[in-house]
């Protein structure tokens, strides 16, 4: 008898049991299975017609997001709330804004925050857009433009600006006409502009400073001595990749050598003042603040009869594509896009439950990728 769910043959980039979850997930936010008990195993591997390790993958996997519980001797069942599209947010009308600085990396580092939206959205029945939110407009059209936007949505993700202090004003303007709206909203990644700044929304982030001391302990893993570390912006991710830099430092006795790239400098003049500062402070190790910087730096390095990584090692952060696919392989620290999506979405759930609790601070831990640009 054939399957009554049959899947779609496996392809290189979707594995069955992950067509499977997908499939198992859309019932359960169906209600289909409203008294709670999920199929068994066995049950789900003859509807499907898949084996009983690819069922039991599947629900594994559902397990991981949340969508079921497993109870020993008993099986599967449907985690509380799961079973409507509410589970994750509460509601489900959301606008994400990603207010990158602009330059050669936008898309790339776009697309990072982006694509833990995209598989968190893709799971169910959201509503949700990208809203493009000119940078040099006018402060009153930029509170406007986010009281029109905020029409018909349930809350708003956004990932403020780090290029400038006007950028950061428009930043606050588009705040203002959001909470005027009533429209709750969560930081991605970084608080508004400004050293040591007050947190006043909630806040999902990685964790920069386990970023900073990690990438830190690895070049002095390696045998590097004399660690520097390039920050730019006065934003948060800067500031706590610096400090985890700075405690990972100090607990090698070592002496800190922290530059900072010109802000509104050209790419084609900051890369060059990087490398000259680290050639001058004799550094063998250098932590960049992004993967296209670590790119730009190691160049100008080679430009300068410097080698990589022998001469001086290099760290990127972000893990973008530009640094994967780099002929030398930049090794860099992870951003969490799926789990930074997954408990941005949570916290939005508490939001929208107590709107006058205070601001939450969630930090989530990426992974140290090391490549040829610190180990050739």
């Amino acid at each position: 008898m054939p399957p009554s769910h049959p899947l779609a043959s496996e392809s290189g980039s979707t594995p069955k049991y992950v067509q499977l979850a997908e499939q198992l997930a859309t019932r359960i936010r169906a209600g289909e299975w409203a008294d709670g008990k999920v199929p068994t195993v066995r049950d789900i591997a003859g509807e499907y017609d898949v084996s009983s390790f690819t069922a039991t993958r599947a629900l594994h996997l559902l397990r991981d997001r949340g969508l079921v519980v497993t109870r020993d001797r008993s099986g599967s069942y449907v985690a509380p709330a799961a079973g409507s599209s509410s589970r994750l947010a509460g509601a489900g009308n959301w606008v994400i804004v990603t207010r990158v600085s602009p330059g050669p990396w936008r898309t790339a580092s776009e697309s990072v925050v982006r694509v833990g939206f995209d598989r968190l959205f893709g799971e169910g029945n959201y509503v949700y857009r990208y809203l493009d939110l000119p940078p040099d407009s006018p402060l009153d059209d930029a509170e406007k433009a986010a009281r029109s936007a905020a029409q018909g949505a349930d809350g708003v993700f956004f990932l403020p600006s780090r290029v400038s202090a006007e950028a950061c004003r428009h930043d606050e303007a588009f705040l203002r006409g959001w909470r005027r709206a009533g429209v709750p909203v969560v930081l991605l990644d970084r608080n508004l502009r400004g050293e040591r700044r007050p947190l006043e929304f909630d806040l999902v982030a990685s964790d920069h400073f386990d970023g900073g001391a990690r990438c830190t302990e690895h070049l002095f893993e390696i045998g590097r001595r004399k660690v520097a570390c390039v920050v730019a912006s006065p934003t948060s991710s800067h500031e706590d990749r610096l400090a985890g830099y700075l405690f990972a430092v100090q607990a090698r006795g070592a002496t800190p050598r922290v530059i900072r790239s010109p802000e509104q400098a050209d790419a084609r003049e900051s890369y060059p003042c990087v490398a000259e500062e680290l050639i001058r402070l004799g550094a063998d190790g250098v932590i960049c603040y992004q993967d296209y910087v670590a790119v730009g730096v190691i160049l100008e390095l080679f430009r300068r009869g410097k080698n990589v990584p022998r001469d001086v090692a290099v760290v990127g952060c972000d893990d973008l594509p530009i640094g994967r696919s780099f002929a030398l392989g930049v090794t860099s620290y992870t951003y969490p896009s799926e789990a930074i999506a997954r408990t941005a979405a949570r916290v939005m759930a508490e939001r929208l439950r107590h709107p006058e609790a205070p601001p939450v601070r969630v930090l989530l831990r990426g992974e140290l990728v090391v490549r040829n640009s610190t180990v050739g």
